[in-house]
């Protein structure tokens, strides 16, 4: 069956929560181990968390979760045109430029701008408003992700040609239940991959960095040791952190986990201050995050066993509140992609997709009657 086309998946004008992967050219390992040379570029991983954290204070979307693998990424993110509109001219001229600046300093990270070029930015106006929509595009967000990396990888490399197969896969996201199974999946990510054993070790995931963010994660000597670092270019800053500190320092991170989503609705946190590094307060789920990181404890148990046990009492009204039974909650996080190809929900949600999309059949939904209760 051929792809959708994006422009039928995704509303630039409406806010929506989409589930984004992007692999390597022929699902090499070229973030990880190579085989043939011996070479080791797991460095590339934080080149592009580093980016993700990066385009997260600049772009108008919510990044809630993400995962970087050896020869993948994934990416979940809630684009929100209700809060650029809401953005100044300077602010959308300011964005852009440290997006793709004129000038950059000797480290690669942007310089300040002057009034005069941001002026040149907004002079424009059919083109500053066609920057304002891309500011909360998906595409454009991934298009920012993917490039610098690739051109980093053949600068690195000595070569040239496509380090991504091709452009991303995106699967829009309908419900809060779907969304709590999709950032179980791809949290989930390193461990059933085996090259980890706990959340708290999952590196290059979200999860890890907000138990991070509350002190909880393994101490920094666990990392391995000699990992390169990474150096500086012109198309990739060297961590999202210095190149804000660069533009704005008085906007500098307090936590790790700054420029994710909070993990929590509530509105005590949308009414709080904004972090430079995000675009917004708004969270994730309706659910603590504690709860969520016990039931993810309980699911990565489960899926390294051989045998599977029975779901604890006090995880059943999670589950319940998602309405997802036991075995569909595991047939979900070890199938998420295969059960749902173009968007993922409960029934009701994706007979409403297909109803707007004018679509004769949506596939996906035998799948979800049979994992939503």
């Amino acid at each position: 069956m051929p792809r959708i086309r994006r422009r039928f998946l995704i509303d630039p004008t409406e806010v929506g929560v989409y589930h984004c992967i992007n692999r390597c050219v022929r699902r090499s390992f070229l973030c990880g181990d190579d085989q043939i040379s011996g070479k080791n570029f797991d460095h590339r991983r934080q080149w592009i968390q580093d980016r993700i954290g990066f385009l997260a204070g600049q772009f108008g979307l919510d990044v809630l979760g993400f995962a970087v693998m050896s020869n993948h990424l994934h990416v979940v993110v809630r684009n929100r045109p209700d809060v650029v509109q809401n953005w100044s001219d300077l602010e959308v001229a300011r964005r852009w430029w440290n997006i793709f600046p004129k000038r950059r300093d000797k480290a690669g990270n942007p310089k300040e701008p002057t009034d005069v070029e941001l002026q040149m930015i907004i002079v424009e106006p059919e083109r500053f408003a066609e920057i304002r929509q891309r500011l909360s595009s998906v595409s454009w967000f991934m298009r920012c992700l993917v490039e610098p990396i690739a051109r980093s990888a053949n600068m690195e490399d000595l070569c040239s040609g496509r380090f991504w197969e091709g452009r991303y896969k995106c699967q829009p996201i309908l419900d809060e239940s779907a969304l709590a199974a999709c950032l179980a999946y791809v949290d989930l990510n390193p461990i059933r991959a085996g090259i980890a054993e706990t959340p708290e070790t999952s590196r290059f995931t979200s999860v890890y960095e907000r138990i991070k963010a509350l002190g909880h994660a393994v101490p920094d000597a666990t990392v391995e040791a000699n990992e390169p670092e990474h150096v500086g270019c012109r198309e990739c800053p060297t961590t999202a952190h210095e190149a804000e500190t660069e533009v704005t320092p008085e906007h500098t991170p307090q936590t790790p986990a700054d420029w994710l989503s909070p993990f929590e609705l509530s509105e005590a946190t949308a009414d709080a201050p904004v972090p430079y590094s995000r675009v917004s307060n708004k969270g994730c789920l309706p659910m603590p995050f504690a709860e969520y990181l016990q039931l993810l404890d309980w699911t990565g148990r489960e899926l390294r066993n051989d045998k599977r046990g029975s779901i604890p009492s006090d995880l059943a009204p999670i589950l319940e509140r998602l309405q997802i039974g036991e075995e569909g909650w595991m047939q979900l996080i070890g199938q998420f992609r295969r059960l749902f190809r173009r968007a993922a929900g409960r029934p009701q949600s994706m007979q409403k997709e297909r109803e707007q999309r004018a679509c004769r059949l949506m596939q996906g939904i035998r799948h979800s009657r049979a994992v939503f209760v």
